[in-house]
């Protein structure tokens, strides 16, 4: 067991409850800021690499740095973040031309031999002095400094600053590709069949024809309940090739310029450089990791393929349509929400009646506050950047001290960021005068928006998506880290996930589900039955859902570990491989994974990697002591998200759990049972 639940806050230090971000700026006021900025930042930087060797201190060295990084992140998040929410396309271009011009700004930095060793002379002069925080700082921008190549030849360091521009900016535009993909495809009411009427009255009409997007509130809910096949596989092969030309192209050139600049810092892969900075260390280490994983799965797959094809079947010889006895990728959603309709009788229309988002949001606050012992106020007038944000301000409930703020944009727009995420905006962290800058941050995501007729329903793996991305809200405020560098969610990439996978767990629960549930026009309760048999639910599709995201694990290792790659290929053979199920041909799936131009490139199976802890930290925990114990909470805030950055994750789990991690609740929750000695420590 761990240790009790105490008072989080350690010693006082006084907050500055400013929240300095903007949302009028206009695309010149961008563009001159950056500039601004741009200037500002290289006179630190210029001012430290002219100190003479010897006379370096902590003062004129790290804090100048650390100082000037807390003013840089503010000024810069405000400048790119526009970018994905903006409703004005020239400000969403000026904020995407800002962040390419600051991101090369960055590698100019990251690449300043002079303050490199302005920083190793510090260390040998005055590393014993420091607090372990700093001694980290210190550790880290010199371990950043050789991973740039800093230590190699003048020749060596340009080619390497060339390949880092490019690749941030291909990395953006890949991105912003797909944000700005329009593509809809028109169906009559016929072809839409098996959706129910309050989706099919939020569509667009074109005349007789209903208009359906690719992004995720229209996609989905197709997917999984449309009965015409021929609608689901145009929609999956038009859902698979956004953006196909233009990001196949950009995803070769990203994955050759990785390999180039790896191998130019004596790393075999770039999977290899990347993991160096992991718990997992090497790509063996994370093959070894899939591969055990996916051995113990593929029985569990299969199973359930085989109930999958039976149910096509019956579905084919209801609705006179033929079948050749396979599955194909536009089936796989529709027929696991089959599973769990017949196998668990969970109506998924009929129970989003229950989950209004504003019954869920004031439910999900709850839990939180409750949890994590704070207090969230709604904002009044709030400066945002669209009239459906809201700003939340958050204090510890015991001091009643600021603790941070945080952004709730929900629905979808055109131009918008299309996924669910979290973004932190200002760091928490200490300023220039030692007081503590509170923690801002923002969840985007993109659930239904409200009909005339009713409103925002949430079907229930979206109520556990909000759940997952508001932990990395609470992540990024509770995090009491000294420097900007550790502040908020900065851990390792591959622990990142663990704890907003660990309170996805209260969705299944039944406390926290009736505290966030009721019906949207009669306020009762979900039946007890319905709950019970959605809590049994979790199993349904375990193994084909988990040896998906194997799958997406695996193609992006093998993108980053072996050279000439065709990406599209890669994925077919693994689907088929793996989950045997093709994908659907003239589709080119990793030209829409986003993750592998957003900072997961050789990372994906950190999300798979970090569940591992996130379920030993429940059971071992919460399931034991209670899944509302505020003792048990304030650990979790005091050990696993209070230090941010500032400690290696396995320390935190060690202080949380009371000992080391183990494998053992997380292969129990993938539904697999034990046969071998499960008390050892598992091997990531």
């Amino acid at each position: 067991m761990g240790p009790t639940g105490e008072v989080v806050s350690g010693p006082s230090v006084p907050v500055c409850a400013e929240n300095r971000l903007r949302w009028d700026l206009n695309p010149e006021q961008i563009q001159q800021l950056s500039e601004e900025l741009i200037v500002n930042t290289k006179t630190v930087y210029d001012a430290v690499g002219a100190l003479a060797l010897d006379s370096v201190t902590f003062e004129n060295t790290l804090k100048a740095l650390a100082d000037v990084e807390v003013e840089y992140t503010v000024q810069r998040n405000m400048l790119d973040f526009p970018q994905h929410v903006s409703s004005s396309k020239e400000v969403r271009t000026a904020s995407t031309d800002a962040d390419k011009r600051l991101s090369e700004f960055d590698v100019e930095m990251s690449m300043r031999e002079d303050v490199y060793l302005r920083i190793v002379a510090l260390e040998k002069v005055d590393g014993s002095s420091l607090t372990a925080e700093s001694k980290r700082y210190m550790e880290r921008l010199i371990k950043l400094g050789r991973r740039n190549g800093l230590h190699l030849s003048r020749e060596t360091q340009e080619e390497i600053k060339t390949i880092k521009k490019k690749l941030s900016n291909l990395c953006i535009d890949f991105n912003k590709n797909l944000n700005e993909d329009t593509t809809s495809l028109s169906f009559t009411r016929d072809e839409l069949g098996g959706l129910p009427e309050d989706f099919l009255g939020s569509l667009e009409k074109e005349g007789e024809l209903l208009k359906v997007t690719l992004k995720y509130p229209h996609y989905f809910p197709t997917m999984k309940k449309c009965f015409v096949p021929e609608t689901r596989r145009k929609l999956e092969e038009a859902f698979n090739s956004r953006c196909k030309e233009e990001n196949s192209a950009i995803l070769r050139e990203l994955v050759e310029l990785r390999a180039q600049k790896s191998a130019m810092l004596g790393f075999t892969t770039h999977a290899d450089f990347v993991l160096e900075m992991n718990m997992a260390k090497s790509g063996r280490k994370v093959a070894g990791f899939l591969e055990e994983l996916a051995r113990k799965l593929k029985p569990l797959g299969d199973e359930e393929r085989a109930v999958m094809v039976k149910l096509k079947e019956k579905e084919c010889k209801k609705r006179s349509l033929p079948s050749n006895g396979e599955l194909h990728a536009w089936d796989t959603r529709y027929f696991m929400t089959q599973v769990e309709e017949t196998q668990y009788a969970v109506d998924q229309n009929l129970l989003k009646e229950y989950f209004p988002m504003e019954v869920v949001t004031q439910g999900l606050l709850d839990i939180y506050q409750e949890l994590l012992g704070l207090s969230f106020e709604l904002v009044d007038g709030a400066s945002v950047w669209h009239p459906d944000v809201t700003l939340y301000c958050v204090k510890d409930r015991s001091s009643g001290q600021v603790v941070g703020q945080f952004y709730l944009d929900l629905f979808p727009r055109e131009g918008k960021y299309g996924h669910a995420a979290c973004f932190g905006l200002q760091p928490g962290c200490l300023l220039p005068d030692g007081t503590r800058q509170m923690s801002v941050a923002a969840m985007v995501a993109n659930f239904s928006k409200p009909t005339a007729d009713a409103p925002s329903l949430l079907q229930h793996d979206e109520v556990e998506t909000y759940f997952h991305e508001f932990g990395h809200v609470m992540h990024q405020l509770c995090a009491k880290a000294d420097y900007a560098m550790f502040s908020g969610t900065h851990v390792e990439r591959d622990f990142v996930e663990a704890p907003s996978q660990m309170l996805e767990n209260w969705v299944w629960e039944r406390e926290p589900l009736q505290r966030m549930s009721k019906h949207y026009k009669t306020g009762n309760a979900i039946p007890e039955e319905l709950l019970d048999k959605l809590i049994k639910s979790r199993l349904a599709n375990t193994g084909l859902f988990n040896l998906r995201q194997i799958v997406l694990a695996k193609v992006d290792q093998a993108l980053h570990t072996r050279n000439g790659l065709d990406a599209a290929e890669e994925y077919g053979r693994l689907c088929q491989e793996v989950l045997g199920i093709p994908a659907s041909p003239g589709t080119n799936m990793p030209a829409t994974f986003g993750h592998l131009a957003g900072g997961y490139d050789a990372q994906y199976y950190g999300y798979l990697w970090s569940e591992v802890f996130s379920m030993d930290m429940f059971f071992a925990r919460f399931k034991l002591e209670g899944i509302m114990n505020p003792k048990v909470g304030l650990d979790y805030r005091k050990f696993i998200l209070g230090p941010g950055g500032s400690e290696d994750a396995s320390e935190m789990l060690r202080k949380f759990l009371g000992r080391e991690p183990k494998q053992e609740a997380f292969l129990l929750s993938k539904g697999l049972t034990m046969k071998q000695d499960t008390s050892t420590p598992c091997p990531c």
